[in-house]
């Protein structure tokens, strides 16, 4: 626990977690795309991406869902959201996360998916730090721990971090799929804030799987649309 402490005094640095992850799965991105067709390469990113971070995001997105979709009072929806078993909203809730990604990654043009992967990983990390710098704790844990060390100043530290690289890797279309996830973000904070009252750790591991598809979702959508290299 006090090393967890310790790494949530220093969140601002997320985004660039978030670009060493990415990184790692743009340089998998390459290799697949000589050897495999694009659905296959969607799935094999898709598993390594599960593989290096854990699942315990998109655990968090069920629990979430199961929250979110029982229809009785906070309380109630806070024990649902607590429950060991996933329920349908969870399901429902990951299953579309995880097939927006998948049909983004699908549909992305070779050259652009491994830079789409970094920006995406990059956006998902700010989004985490949006969540947590605008959110209350609701009550001890490890989200708990995230919210309770960050603030307004974790904010704006990762997000001139992520401004900066999301911009050198995709130019004006970076800057605007790191827009879309804060925005995301935001969303995130009055869902959680409407439906339980405050903000948990399921809450801040949700939005990062939210924030990822969302980001990929946007790559694919306006790769045509805006430019999206420097060079």
């Amino acid at each position: 626990m006090e090393g967890i402490e310790a790494l949530m005094k220093h969140i601002y640095l997320f985004p660039l977690i978030g670009a060493i992850l990415g990184l790692i799965y743009a340089l998998a991105a390459l290799i697949l795309t000589e050897v495999a067709p694009s659905g296959i390469v969607a799935i094999l990113i898709l598993a390594i991406i599960y593989k290096l971070t854990g699942i315990n995001h998109a655990d968090g997105l069920a629990d979430f869902g199961d929250g979110v979709t029982a229809h009785t009072t906070v309380e109630k929806k806070i024990s649902a959201m607590k429950d060991v078993y996933i329920g349908t909203g969870g399901v429902v809730f990951v299953m579309i996360s995880i097939l927006a990604a998948f049909a983004s990654l699908s549909n992305l043009p070779v050259a652009a998916l491994p830079l789409a992967l970094i920006v995406a990983e990059i956006s998902a990390k700010q989004s985490m730090i949006t969540f947590a710098a605008f959110s209350s704790p609701l009550h001890e844990g490890f989200g708990q721990i995230a919210i309770k060390n960050s603030d307004k100043s974790d904010f704006f530290a990762g997000l001139i971090i992520a401004v900066l690289i999301c911009a050198a890797v995709m130019g004006p279309l970076g800057l605007i799929i790191l827009a879309v996830t804060q925005l995301c973000a935001g969303y995130m904070v009055i869902v959680s804030k409407r439906n339980f009252g405050g903000a948990t750790g399921d809450g801040f591991g949700a939005t990062n799987e939210v924030a990822r598809a969302a980001a990929l979702i946007t790559s694919v959508s306006l790769l045509g649309v805006l430019p999206w290299t420097l060079w």
